[in-house]
């Protein structure tokens, strides 16, 4: 029997066939070695302070005043008729009580447009900051 240079056509499969299985190896060898490395921070714990809510103020709103202007010039503090002289010592009175109380200012339909500016202004002069206008 003559031997040819050749392989057969059976050895040439089987070469091929085999996988080389080196490469495969060495990756999950270094993902092993990330994994060993890794784990130890991810079991750690971290000791945090998270913020807490505080408590919400039990502050009672400040109270409401309420000023109307009359048709004929006249003014209504919380019901209570006062002529327009009267209005800035009232009004002095309602802010020494109470400063951060609530001025609502409204006016009747027909009322004169300088009643009501006066009854600004003179809110204003008083020291009451919190004015409400409808």
């Amino acid at each position: 029997m003559a031997v040819s240079a050749f392989p057969s056509d059976s050895r040439q499969r089987r070469d091929v066939a085999e996988i080389n299985i080196t490469p495969l190896v060495d990756v999950l060898l270094v993902l092993l070695v990330i994994f060993m490395v890794t784990a130890p921070a991810m079991t750690g714990r971290m000791d945090l302070r998270l913020p807490q809510a505080a408590p919400p103020d039990q502050r009672e709103p400040p109270p409401r005043v309420e000023l109307r202007v009359q048709a004929h010039g006249g003014y209504l503090l919380d019901g209570r008729a006062i002529a327009a002289d009267e209005l800035p010592d009232a009004l002095n009175t309602v802010a020494r009580a109470e400063p951060s109380s609530i001025l609502q200012i409204s006016a009747a339909d027909d009322a004169d447009y300088q009643a009501f500016a006066s009854a600004l202004a003179q809110a204003q002069r008083s020291g009451l900051s919190n004015i409400s206008m409808q």
